[in-house]
């Protein structure tokens, strides 16, 4: 007796289904390859504030901690990085905070993007249950994802510092405690004056705001230039000069 086999028939959609897979793999893939590569390259200068000296230790594991060697600090600042900016890009600013006796932590993201990992905070403060006061920062989207984590954790953090970024529109800082700044230059091409200017009204009543006149969007860290921005009119001294002065301005105010 002969048995028929039975025999499935191919999916007449087959080779399309796998041409439309084979596409998506490839787009996920060109992302990763183009979220994952910087911005621009780390400067020199930012390469010299990522060694231990003086009076700060510089510890790279999961983050990039500055230190006070005095280790007295009871304040600290978590630092979100820009948009496919290098974390290393923000040493020379969490390095004056840590000359200045607080702690400063710098959390690389997943892709050089902090909207992945909006809550990379969390583990920084359980490591660090010594310090009593904490503030969250970033640069541009960096700053926005700051900002998103400040509202939906207002126990964790006592003050936010917001570098050429605004928050997301649902959000609103105007009941609570929290010490805000916002520092953007009028040279921005990336976060426009308007633009940041417009989220005044979702910072606390009392939030101090730095308009750096010549500033633009690179020159909040040290990586170069950067495609949209305008040129700037001041040099990046000056600028990270006014951008220091600001983030040790709010950290004082945040510690009262």
């Amino acid at each position: 007796m002969r048995v028929a086999l039975l025999r499935h028939p191919r999916p007449r959609f087959l080779p399309l289904i796998l041409l439309v897979t084979a596409i998506a793999a490839i787009s996920l893939g060109g992302l990763a390859i183009y979220f994952g590569a910087p911005a621009g390259e780390v400067m020199a200068e930012a390469e010299a504030a990522l060694r231990s000296g003086g009076s700060v230790s510089v510890r790279r594991d999961s983050w990039i901690v500055f230190k006070p060697r005095a280790d007295k600090a009871l304040s600290g600042l978590i630092f979100y990085p820009g948009g496919r900016v290098p974390p290393e890009a923000y040493a020379p600013l969490a390095r004056a905070v840590a000359e200045a006796g607080f702690l400063a932590v710098i959390t690389p993201m997943p892709l050089n993007l902090a909207v992945l990992d909006i809550g990379a905070a969390l583990a920084v403060i359980e490591a660090h249950p010594q310090i009593s006061t904490w503030v969250i920062g970033g640069h541009s989207l960096g700053g926005a994802m700051a900002a998103r984590y400040a509202y939906e954790n207002p126990d964790k953090v006592d003050g936010l510092v917001l570098l050429a970024a605004y928050p997301e529109a649902h959000i609103d800082f105007r009941e609570g405690q929290l010490a805000a700044a916002t520092v953007y230059g009028d040279r921005d091409g990336l976060a426009s004056v308007d633009e940041v200017a417009g989220s005044f009204q979702q910072l606390p009543a009392d939030a101090l705001t730095v308009l750096i006149e010549g500033g633009n969007h690179a020159q909040f860290g040290w990586y170069g230039e950067q495609a949209g921005d305008e040129p700037a009119e001041i040099s990046r001294d000056e600028q990270q000069k006014q951008i220091i002065d600001a983030v040790l301005r709010l950290m004082r105010e945040a510690g009262k």
